[in-house]
């Protein structure tokens, strides 16, 4: 494995755990937030949903991130849709998923708490309904996003160590 993504609904912790990822592990981090476009980002302040096609330059732009990494990096991105991780997958074959779950209650409590973040609370819900399970493709760990973020890691880098492809 030589790049990973988190990945996981708003607010689940993404940006945390993978900061303490690249840290870990000495790879870059890649904000996937802050790759996106003006248009994008001012159509989330406004409240509305991206769609598939406001995601695919998006997706782009941070699976040409990934590649010019070979090295490693951790890539924060929501990853929603088993065709958005497969895309990412194509730029970086090997890519490890990190799943964080949390519950919709959860979710929304959370990022009702950052007031100015890009992603407002009224969109978690349209987050949970493009969600597609990615329990069971490869290179995939789900975790309970509501763990220690010292425990996250840990857990991260022991499932790291067993696919006997890193650290």
């Amino acid at each position: 494995m030589s790049n990973l993504v988190v990945m996981g609904v708003s607010g689940c912790g993404k940006s945390s755990l993978g900061r303490a990822l690249a840290d870990a592990l000495g790879w870059p981090l890649v904000e996937g937030d802050d790759h996106h476009p003006a248009a994008n980002q001012a159509k989330m302040r406004a409240g509305q949903p991206l769609t598939d096609a406001d995601r695919a330059g998006w997706l782009a732009t941070l699976g040409a991130q990934l590649a010019e990494r070979p090295q490693g990096a951790v890539l924060t991105c929501s990853a929603l849709k088993r065709a958005y991780r497969d895309q990412l997958r194509a730029a970086s074959p090997g890519l490890g998923f990190v799943h964080l779950r949390l519950s919709l209650d959860e979710a929304r409590a959370r990022v009702a708490a950052r007031p100015d973040h890009l992603f407002p609370a009224s969109l978690v819900d349209s987050q949970f309904a493009t969600l597609e399970d990615p329990s069971g493709e490869p290179g995939v760990v789900s975790l309970d996003a509501t763990l220690p973020l010292a425990t996250l890691r840990e857990q991260v880098l022991t499932w790291m160590k067993e696919s006997h492809d890193v650290c």
